[in-house]
């Protein structure tokens, strides 16, 4: 309904643009309502059949980026012959009818496409200097008309050009604008599963201990719960800095929060890690894989100890190794791990996985060495 209306309100435009640019054809009216031509009243409705027909076809050819319609095709010939007709009956006579081929000209050149548009000025053109020859007007004038014919026909075609580029830049900044808003939804969707999948695990594992400590120990079960309480608070600080997109993991901090969680859950953990700084956003995604790859040892791998190693050699690499039950053949990639592929991709890095055959399985992260910041 709105492009609709939208369109509507542009064809009115173009109409009254059209009828702006008809001034010319005042001498022509003149002409009639004075009775200076041979049959005024033929004349007169020849004219207003013309114009009105001119206009229709002019705001069609302009309001539609699309190939002209037969209707509108058949419209172009009615006022052809209207106008050819009137060119060759009153041309010798008051009021500069000749000139109609111009707006002839015009209507063709602002309906057909390149490089139809060309052939159809080339026509009038030809048709201008027969009239102009038919009724004996000096080769100057003819030149004159002529030269404003071709200068009319060449606007259009600028004109019509530029409402082509208009149309196809409007068309592309509504596509980018859903782009945005589905990358905006997609980010989203993957930050809050990263951030809830893993601490909904921590939850889950704490409460565990609390669990089996609760009867035998009440202060260690009551330190997990603090914590279990803490953890809660963090999650719900991470999902409003999701919320805002402003959130970064620091790889250092991941690493040791994945640690503990796994020796919480009763993984003992290896970590082997280089000294070396790593650029911001390597930094950041390799935080998240190990977030991800700590949560799915966890949740899914029934191991007894898990390896994590971080190296540099012309590339970063994250692996992390645990000795559980691996995965199955016939399981496909999670969210979580398509997500990891992807933030991973935004610096140039990959993600792949080994299911290993003695029992274990491996995720190994790349990135290059001189990723962005």
């Amino acid at each position: 309904m709105a492009a609709a209306a939208a369109r509507r309100r542009g064809q009115r435009r173009g109409a009254l643009f059209a009828a702006l640019w008809l001034w010319p054809l005042a001498p022509t009216a003149h002409a009639v309502l004075a009775g200076d031509v041979s049959a005024p009243v033929v004349a007169g409705l020849g004219l207003a059949a013309f114009v009105g027909l001119y206009l229709f076809v002019v705001v069609q050819g302009f309001s539609s980026a699309a190939r002209p319609g037969v209707r509108n095709q058949a419209l172009l010939g009615l006022v052809t012959v209207v106008g050819l007709a009137l060119a060759a009956a009153f041309g010798g006579q008051p009021g500069g009818w000749v000139g109609l081929v111009l707006y002839l000209a015009a209507a063709g050149v602002a309906l057909y496409a390149l490089p139809w548009a060309y052939l159809w000025l080339a026509a009038m053109v030809a048709a201008q200097i027969a009239l102009g020859l038919l009724h004996g007007e000096p080769a100057k004038e003819i030149a004159e008309s002529v030269f404003n014919t071709v200068m009319a026909g060449a606007l259009i075609m600028v004109v019509r050009r530029m409402m082509r580029l208009i149309r196809e830049l409007s068309a592309t900044r509504d596509e980018l604008a859903r782009a945005a808003v589905e990358g905006e939804r997609l980010r989203f969707a993957r930050d809050l599963h990263d951030l809830l999948g893993h601490s909904l695990s921590l939850i889950v594992v704490k409460a565990e201990v609390v669990r089996r400590t609760a009867g035998r120990d009440a202060a260690a079960a009551a330190r997990e719960a603090a914590e279990i309480e803490q953890i809660g608070r963090t999650a719900l600080a991470e999902v409003r800095q999701a919320v805002s997109g402003y959130r970064a993991r620091a790889f250092a901090a991941e690493l040791a929060t994945a640690g503990a969680a796994l020796s919480d859950a009763g993984i003992e953990p290896t970590v082997r890690a280089t000294a070396e700084a790593m650029p911001a956003a390597v930094d950041d995604a390799f935080a998240w894989a190990v977030r991800e790859a700590a949560t799915n040892v966890i949740r899914h791998s029934g191991a007894g100890s898990c390896v994590i190693a971080l190296s540099r050699t012309d590339h970063w690499q994250l692996e992390v190794r645990d000795d559980g039950r691996g995965v199955p053949a016939d399981t496909s990639p999670g969210n979580g791990l398509r997500g990891l592929a992807e933030r991973l991709a935004l610096v140039g890095g990959t993600l792949s996985t080994v299911d290993l055959s003695g029992g274990g399985f491996v995720l190994r992260a790349t990135a290059p060495a001189g990723a962005p910041a």
